[in-house]
C-alpha cells in the first residue's frame, strides 16, 4: 500500500508534447555526455595532430552523443527499481511512469542504430565497432555482472567511460596507436576517484538499495585510501604522453602536472578527513574539472601555433643559453 501511495505522489503525465520531449530527454542523462565527448574530442585532436576535420569532428561527436545517449536510456530502464527506490532518482522519467520501459527500450534501440550507422558511414567501421562495444560493455559488464555484485564495480567498469577517447582516434586513423591507449588508461584510471568521492557523498543511497559502493562495503577511510593510490597513479600516467611517447608537447605537461598536484593535494586532503563530505564534493567537482581542462590541454597542445610557438621560444633559449656560455 504504502510502495502504491509513493508511485501515486510521482507518477506525473505529460501535458504537451514538450513535456514529453524532455522526459526522453532526461532519460539519455545528458550532463554525462559533455564529458564523454570531450575525451572523444581529445582524442582526435591529438591523432591528427591539431588538425582535424570539422565535418569528421561534428560526426564523431554527434555519433559519440547517440552512442552515449542509448547506453545512458538502457542504464535506466534496467536500474529502475534502483531509481524508484532513492528519492534523488525517483522522479526519473521511468521510475515516475511517465515514460514506460518498453518505449524506452525502442528509444535506446534507434539511438545506438543510428549512432553506428553514422560513424560507419562518416567516419570508419572501427570507430563504429568501438562505440558499440562502449554501449554492450556498459549494460552488461558493468551495470548487470558488476554494479549491485561486487565493490570494484568502478574500477573495472570505468573502462567503458574510457572508450570514447578511443572512438576519437579511431575515427581520424582508422586504427588504434599506443598514445591512444595510454589515453583510454589515464580515463580508466581517473574514474575510480572520480566516481567514489560521488560515492562518498550519497554512500547512504547506495546502502538503501544495497549496491556495494566501495564506501558501502569497506567505509570511507579504506574508500579514501583507495582514492589516494589511484591518483598518484593516474598523475604520472598522464605525463607519459609527453615522455617517452612524445604524443603531447610541453604545454600540455605543464597544465598536466599544474592539475595533478591540485588533484593530489584535494586527495590528501581527503584522505586526513576520511568523513568529511565537504572534502569530498569538493574533489568530486574538481576531478570533472580536471579531465575537461586535461583534454582541453591536449587540444591546445597540438594545434600547429601551439607548436610554431614552443619551438620559437626553445630556440630563443637555446640562443640565450649559447651567448651566455661564450
Amino acid at each position: 500500500m504504502q510502495e502504491m501511495m509513493v508511485g501515486a505522489d510521482v507518477s506525473r503525465k505529460h501535458q504537451n508534447f514538450l513535456q514529453v520531449i524532455h522526459s526522453y530527454y532526461q532519460l539519455t542523462k545528458p550532463r554525462i555526455i559533455p564529458l564523454l565527448l570531450i575525451t572523444t574530442a581529445a582524442g582526435m585532436w591529438m591523432a591528427s595532430d591539431g588538425r582535424v576535420d570539422p565535418f569528421l569532428l561534428l560526426v564523431t561527436l554527434t555519433g559519440g552523443t547517440l552512442a552515449a545517449a542509448s547506453a545512458q536510456t538502457l542504464n535506466c530502464i534496467y536500474d529502475r527499481d534502483i531509481d524508484y527506490a532513492m528519492e534523488r532518482t525517483r522522479r526519473r522519467p521511468i521510475p515516475s511512469r511517465r515514460v514506460q520501459s518498453s518505449h524506452a527500450l525502442l528509444f535506446a534501440i534507434v539511438l545506438g542504430c543510428l549512432s553506428f550507422t553514422l560513424l560507419a558511414v562518416c567516419a570508419n567501421l572501427l570507430s563504429a565497432l568501438l562505440a558499440m562495444s562502449g554501449i554492450v560493455f556498459y549494460m552488461a559488464i558493468y551495470t548487470h555482472l558488476l554494479k549491485r555484485h561486487t565493490a570494484q564495480n568502478i574500477v573495472i567498469g570505468g573502462a567503458a567511460g574510457a572508450i570514447p577517447a578511443l572512438v576519437g582516434w579511431a575515427a581520424v586513423t582508422g586504427s588504434l596507436s599506443w598514445a591512444a591507449w595510454l589515453l583510454f588508461a589515464i580515463v580508466f584510471v581517473w574514474t575510480p576517484p572520480h566516481f567514489w568521492a560521488l560515492a562518498l557523498m550519497i554512500r547512504d543511497d547506495y546502502a538503501k538499495v544495497g549496491i556495494p559502493m566501495l564506501p558501502v562495503v569497506a567505509g570511507e577511510v579504506a574508500t579514501t585510501r583507495q582514492i589516494w593510490i589511484y591518483t598518484l597513479i593516474m598523475v604520472p600516467m598522464t605525463l607519459l604522453l609527453v615522455y617517452p611517447l612524445g604524443a603531447s608537447g610541453v604545454v600540455y605537461g605543464i597544465i598536466a602536472a599544474i592539475l595533478g598536484s591540485v588533484f593530489i593535494k584535494k586527495a590528501w586532503a581527503l584522505l586526513q578527513e576520511p568523513e568529511n563530505k565537504q572534502l569530498a564534493r569538493s574533489l568530486f567537482k574538481f576531478s570533472i574539472l580536471y579531465m575537461m581542462l586535461l583534454c582541453t590541454g591536449i587540444v591546445i597542445d597540438s594545434l600547429p601555433k601551439t607548436h610554431q610557438l614552443t619551438a620559437l621560444v626553445a630556440k630563443n633559449i637555446q640562443t640565450l643559453i649559447s651567448a651566455i656560455a661564450f
